[in-house]
């Protein structure tokens, strides 16, 4: 077998043995019994909630299973395609399965990102808060950037962008933006990018073109459905109303209008622009119950959640990340130490690798490699 052809059927193997952790492989056929059991009771619908989700969830299961029972499959089938090839010197039967493998490749790799995100909350909408910090003009143009570069991953995803309120910088960029991602997944995807970002470049507002350190933080939070129940007490909060503007995008919507809702209890302050005072108060408050709800996501995942718990101010010793532009081009996690010298493609939206990078380290606290070797 040609190196190429071993190194996709090595990747394959990998992204096989991070799904079989996922899927907890050992126990998936008795799970499998207890759903078959529970969905033939006669009682079962009627609790029609707790029958849906308990449909759903088999059917995951059940998808899941399918899954990397096919993917195995079809590997062991091209190995032996290749094989069979090579012993009867058959060009086109190895370059036909060799093409197999590394289509694949490419599905065992999604489907390995796709079983990272099984988190209660993954596959909601998300809230994308950005805040300029330590850097003056300099962090706020960073912030732009940072927006700019989310909105862009965004799209490419498919997913849909709200922008839900603006404030800008004095000379340049903005000081913060508050944007609603609407998509399956969507939280999933970017719950690993709260935290704060670093940026080291030549200032394009300094004369002497010197290289300047930037702060930006970015808080990430799920929008909660309405299977997630959050109480808040009125005599809690106070809502003010105010206009706002700011420039948006191809697929980002802004009005004139908005609305900040304040929790006393907390200090979390929210704000909505949108096209009447009736919406702006629904979705202000969805954003302030999927703050509170976020809150008590990492209440019960401290030492998962340990990082963006002690993330602190937009400033130095803080970072999860650095994009370093001058004197070398760097993008570095310095969660997972994943990097890429591909600074353009990662502003440009190009953040598949990072995000994945940070979903594998979260599983059992390990690195992808941890995780793999365990098995």
């Amino acid at each position: 077998m040609r190196a190429e052809a071993q190194n996709n059927v090595d990747k394959i193997e990998k992204s096989l043995e991070l799904l079989r952790q996922r899927l907890d492989w050992d126990t998936a056929p008795h799970r499998l019994e207890e759903f078959n059991a529970r969905v033939e009771d006669p009682n079962l619908w009627d609790d029609p909630e707790a029958a849906q989700k308990l449909m759903r969830d088999r059917q995951m299961l059940v998808d899941a299973m399918e899954t990397y029972t096919s993917i195995k499959q079809e590997m062991a089938d091209n190995v032996e395609m290749i094989e069979l090839g090579e012993m009867e010197d058959d060009a086109e039967v190895v370059a036909d399965a060799e093409g197999a493998l590394a289509v694949l490749t490419e599905k065992a790799a999604k489907k390995e990102l796709e079983a990272l995100l099984d988190g209660e909350a993954d596959a909601n909408d998300t809230f994308l808060e950005i805040n300029s910090g330590a850097g003056g003009t300099e962090s706020c143009d960073w912030a732009s950037m940072l927006a700019r570069m989310y909105v862009r991953w965004a799209e490419a995803h498919g997913y849909d962008v709200e922008l839900q309120s603006e404030s800008a910088g004095e000379e340049a960029g903005i000081k913060s933006a508050a944007y609603k991602i609407s998509g399956h997944n969507a939280y999933g995807w970017l719950k690993s990018e709260s935290g704060v970002h670093r940026l080291v470049r030549i200032s394009p507002f300094d004369s002497a073109a010197k290289r300047h350190t930037s702060f930006t933080s970015v808080k990430v939070y799920p929008v909660v459905d309405d299977n997630i129940e959050i109480e808040v007490n009125p005599a809690d909060i106070r809502i003010d109303t105010y206009r706002s503007s700011g420039a948006g995008g191809q697929h980002v919507n802004t009005t004139d209008s908005a609305v900040r809702i304040t929790h006393h209890p907390t200090g979390i302050v929210v704000t909505s622009s949108e096209k009447s005072q009736h919406q702006n108060r629904d979705i202000a408050m969805k954003a302030l119950k999927s703050r509170l709800y976020q809150m008590e996501l990492d209440k019960r995942s401290a030492l998962v959640n340990e990082v963006h718990e002690n993330a602190g101010d937009a400033g130095w010793g803080n970072q999860i990340r650095s994009y370093v532009l001058q004197p070398y081009q760097m993008v570095k996690d310095l969660r997972t130490n994943y990097e890429t010298s591909d600074t353009k493609g990662v502003l440009d939206g190009d953040l598949d690798g990072l995000m994945a990078a940070t979903l594998a380290l979260q599983v059992s606290g390990k690195s992808r490699a941890d995780a793999q070797g365990d098995v």
